[in-house]
């Protein structure tokens, strides 16, 4: 914690309240820049309602819900991209193997629980808890919340969970058992966002791996903007085939 961090007052939600504006979260000289409100519930219903205001939960166990909205924002424009040389040999390489498929949607619930058991460096244990699991579990199966996947020869070894308001699209988590996984389900989800021309996939808070691949910090303000105009557009018709490869292996690097 920087020596000079305050801690203002932090909002409690109680059951049906309504969030307070993104532009109260606690700013950059804080404890936890980006923490907006807590409380003691997490639903689909409460969960829908913050991705629709640019905020999401993030918490461990034994912690209260914890709700947030960091500013700046990361994001990825999927014209923006980086298919680095090694990730295109990988993918034309798994592409040509007839057990290898990248799939939307095939088994989500086992992709969220992957993802919550994927052990990543510097981190003692997951955010997604028993509870986050069952509220985008639901928002599934209201086709807000969809798994870009991948398998071999009939095991799921790589994928990522997305929440997709109209043609908003907001990043969460991934896993992967084999190297270039995870990279291989986000060119899938990148591929898609290309056709329907989306130009923003939340990706939350800066990491290096995501600056890697083309992801960037943009303000608040024209994050939460985009996304309010990008929820009113036509919801996507998540393919059930593979599509887009092609134009995503000749992207130049």
């Amino acid at each position: 914690m920087p020596a000079n961090a305050s801690t203002p007052t932090l909002s409690w939600l109680e059951p049906g309240e309504p969030f307070p504006e993104p532009s109260q979260a606690w700013g950059a000289d804080t404890a936890a820049p980006g923490l907006l409100a807590a409380g003691a519930q997490l639903d689909a219903d409460q969960l829908e309602q913050a991705y629709r205001q640019g905020i999401f939960p993030w918490y461990s166990e034994g912690q209260p819900v914890l709700w947030w909205s960091p500013d700046p924002r990361m994001v990825l424009d999927p014209q923006a991209f980086r298919l680095h040389r090694s990730l295109r040999q990988t993918l034309r390489r798994e592409w040509m193997h007839p057990g290898t498929e990248l799939v939307f949607d095939r088994d989500f619930a086992q992709v969220i629980r992957r993802c919550g058991a994927q052990v990543r460096p510097g981190q003692n244990g997951s955010w997604i808890v028993a509870d986050i699991v069952q509220a985008y579990t639901e928002l599934h199966r209201r086709g807000l919340a969809h798994s870009a996947e991948l398998w071999q020869n009939g095991q799921l070894v790589a994928g990522l969970y997305f929440v997709a308001l109209g043609q908003a699209l907001f990043g969460e988590s991934m896993f992967t058992t084999i190297r270039d996984g995870s990279k291989m389900a986000l060119c899938l989800l990148v591929g898609v966002a290309r056709r329907y021309g989306i130009r923003m996939i939340d990706c939350q808070q800066n990491t290096r791996h995501l600056a890697s691949l083309g992801a960037s910090e943009i303000p608040r303000s024209r994050f939460l903007a985009h996304m309010q105009l990008a929820q009113r557009q036509p919801a996507i018709d998540w393919p059930s085939e593979p599509l887009y490869w092609d134009a995503l292996l000749q992207t130049p690097l």
